[in-house]
């Protein structure tokens, strides 16, 4: 069972850095500003290790509702700014 956080020292608060990843299994749960970007699987097995990753996600996700609900929130938000950089090894 993989259920740990990035650090046991430190929460893991939504919307608080760019900074912070999360992992449930094999989902990551990474932290930014305007968002939390999941990416990956987790298996949410008809076991004891199972229901320990369905408490930790479903607390997450409660987080991230407190957060989002907590606010005044725009309908959507604007596409993010891209620059393009010169490649420093040319």
């Amino acid at each position: 069972m993989n259920a740990k956080k990035k650090s046991a020292d430190k929460p893991f608060v939504p919307y608080a850095n760019e900074a912070d990843v999360l992992h449930i299994g094999d989902l990551m749960i990474e932290n930014r500003l305007d968002r939390i970007t999941l990416s990956g699987d987790v298996d949410l097995t008809l076991d004891q290790a199972g229901l320990a990753l369905a408490r930790r996600l479903h607390a997450l996700l409660g987080e991230i509702m407190g957060k989002l609900e907590e606010q005044e929130l725009p309908e959507q938000l604007p596409p993010p700014q891209v620059q393009q950089v010169e490649n420093p090894f040319n």
